[in-house]
């Protein structure tokens, strides 16, 4: 897919670590970005900064993911380019020992139920939405490319550590869900990928980097090469090699230093 200023894309989470990297480095390229985020505040700031839009939108909520993407339809046309990088999430170990009661409790369903929603679902509703609009739109160029749409998985769906059963599972699902989703689409041109990050340095972990730096150090020195947490500027580079390259499809892959997470 040429990437440039005829090319509109749709990013989620775009207020901040990833989803800013990857409405960066989109929009450094031409790219007429709309920025999907909760925190209107930041996703301002972020569109305002990269010359986009912003819409307030909820991940967890069909009617707002759809009045979003007509927003950014009326704006700038039909996205060609969809970047998923916003998730809804909960933790827990599947049995813990409640030192209240002095007895073993169990991870409630529920917490797993909001994970699946969304990680899982939430991804579902963003691929397909933006995928029946791609479907509906004429061919790019003599391949008949459509679209793309890039999804965020994580390293944690392959090496997930203790506490991550809803988290790791979630973004597993989101895993399995790529190469099935790309032949479902193949027909309509339309390509799927998803990108597995390892430790990056986004605000949370930088925040572990501000309370408590003989941890974070600790986090640098576990991955192999180079030894720091990732850059987001190098997530969002390779958000742009999988728009512009029509032959990445169907595929998860990792972006994380060859780091192997341990059990914690």
């Amino acid at each position: 897919m040429k990437i440039d200023n005829t090319i509109a894309a749709v990013v989620t989470g775009g207020a901040s670590g990833l989803g800013k990297a990857s409405a960066q480095a989109l929009a450094s390229a031409g790219v007429k970005v709309a920025i999907f985020d909760v925190n209107e505040e930041a996703g301002e700031a972020v569109a305002s900064e990269i010359g986009g839009l912003f819409c307030k939108v909820d991940i967890l909520s069909e009617d707002s993911v759809e009045a979003g993407f007509a927003k950014a339809r009326a704006a700038h046309g039909q996205e060609r380019v969809v970047v998923h990088c916003a998730v809804v999430t909960g933790g827990g170990k599947t049995v813990s020992f409640d030192k209240t009661t002095g007895t073993y409790k169990r991870n409630p369903t529920e917490m797993i139920a909001r994970s699946a929603d969304g990680i899982f679902t939430a991804s579902y509703r963003i691929a397909s939405i933006a995928a029946v609009g791609m479907a509906n739109s004429e061919p790019l160029n003599e391949d008949g490319e459509r679209g793309c749409i890039i999804l965020t998985s994580s390293a944690a769906s392959q090496d997930g550590q203790i506490g991550q059963v809803a988290y790791g599972g979630g973004k597993g699902a989101v895993n399995s869900m790529v190469l099935p989703m790309a032949r479902d689409l193949m027909d309509v041109g339309i390509r799927v990928n998803a990108i597995l990050p390892g430790i990056f340095a986004t605000p949370p972990m930088l925040g572990v980097k501000d309370k408590a730096p003989a941890i974070f150090a600790g986090l640098e020195a576990s991955v192999p090469f180079p030894k720091r947490l990732g850059n987001p500027a190098e997530f969002g580079s390779l958000v742009l090699e999988l728009a512009r390259n029509t032959y990445f499809n169907g595929q998860c892959i990792r972006l994380d230093g060859a780091i192997r997470m341990p059990p914690k």
